[in-house]
């Protein structure tokens, strides 16, 4: 599970900066938001816009990329737009039981040399700089003349699978299963299936997951996803191809999937993420969470995947305010992203603060304790 970020000269952060998904001595949600391992089960990041919020689940999603994406990224493209420094750096350290795995990425943007580092368990695994390597994955093969924009260990990893390493091997698996969803199409998009399409995913595995969610939660409502729907007063046939209609309790009619309302059809293109993430553990990346969702639907959807995850995190980027609860999430899981004019994004957590578990988050918050709080004024 992740466990730590570092950036700098990254997009919106010039500066070092390290976001840490360690528990902390809170007892609070103890046994529902934290794994056996001690890692977090992920975290909500709040502030003003432009802050620089998406930017730290943007260098995981960069991550997923770099590693699994079919095209090659071009890393320099997320360099800070104005620092003086042409080196991106980018630190990330998992963790998996006893084992502790740190992977570093340095980039020099003016002289596009690439820097990749790999350590299990302080062991040094991979050393590379520039066009040269070091692999001891690989029988201590020496590498030259390395593509500049391609990680090593991305090619590496297609070529044995880490057969050989158990540790690695469960490390790019937990990479693997993460999904990234996108903040205007609510669409997964993950390393092993391009896209999680819902009608992919309804063909693959029908109804029945999401209709026990809408009756365990009592959303007062099924799907159908078929040819033909009909209800009392009306049929709808789509002529050969399957379509999504929503049956609510108190209609009884069917109700096309582009008729339903946008806070719906957002449900439900989140779900097959949702239930994927949590069944094969990974990450569940999301960009403007709150998007078109009551607030007791975003809290219970957080609840729910704390709830039912084991080894798996949910990251989330949020402008709702009530999320900031000593019942959704630990003070050592919210952070708070305030951009400072030519110096860049700085990122409060606010465990950091010392918070006592039975004060107001979300009032603190909203009164400027942990920073990242728009202020809006009149001339």
């Amino acid at each position: 599970m992740l466990s730590k970020i570092e950036i700098e000269n990254f997009k919106s952060f010039k500066h070092l900066t390290t976001v840490d998904f360690t528990s902390t001595n809170y007892k609070i949600l103890k046994k529902r938001n934290v794994s056996d391992d001690g890692i977090l089960k992920g975290g909500i990041f709040v502030g003003a816009n432009a802050s620089g919020k998406t930017n730290i689940i943007l260098s995981i999603k960069l991550l997923l990329e770099l590693l699994f994406a079919e095209k090659i990224i071009d890393i320099g493209l997320y360099k800070c737009l104005f620092s003086k420094s042409d080196n991106i750096k980018l630190h990330y350290e998992f963790q998996f039981g006893d084992n502790v795995i740190n992977y570093n990425i340095e980039y020099d943007t003016g002289k596009k040399i690439m820097v990749e580092t790999l350590l299990v368990n302080n062991k040094i695994m991979l050393n590379r700089i520039g066009e040269s390597a070091k692999s001891y994955i690989t029988d201590n093969e020496v590498f030259d003349d390395l593509d500049k924009k391609s990680l090593l260990l991305r090619s590496i990893y297609f070529n044995t699978k880490f057969n050989n390493y158990p540790v690695l091997k469960e490390w790019f698996n937990y990479l693997i299963n993460s999904v990234f969803l996108d903040a205007f199409l609510r669409r997964g998009i993950n390393p092993s299936n391009n896209n999680l399409d819902l009608k992919e995913y309804l063909d693959n595995n029908g109804v029945e997951d999401i209709n026990s969610f809408f009756k365990k939660y009592n959303f007062g409502q099924l799907i159908e996803y078929s040819k033909e729907s009909t209800g009392s007063l009306i049929s709808i046939n789509t002529e050969g191809n399957k379509s999504i209609f929503f049956k609510r309790d108190d209609i009884g009619e069917p109700i096309p999937f582009v008729m339903e309302s946008l806070g719906n059809r957002n449900l439900l293109n989140m779900l097959p993420a949702f239930f994927h993430v949590i069944k094969n553990g990974g990450m569940l990346i999301i960009d403007e969470f709150s998007s078109a969702f009551h607030n007791d639907l975003e809290e219970l959807l957080v609840r729910y995947f704390m709830e039912k995850s084991n080894r798996a995190q949910i990251f989330i980027v949020s402008h709702s305010t009530n999320l900031l609860s000593n019942t959704i999430f630990r003070p050592d899981q919210e952070y708070a992203v305030e951009f400072r004019g030519n110096d860049g994004s700085f990122i409060n957590r606010f465990s950091d603060e010392k918070p006592r578990e039975a004060q107001n988050i979300e009032k603190m918050y909203t009164s400027g304790v942990f920073g990242g709080k728009p202020v809006y004024e009149n001339e």
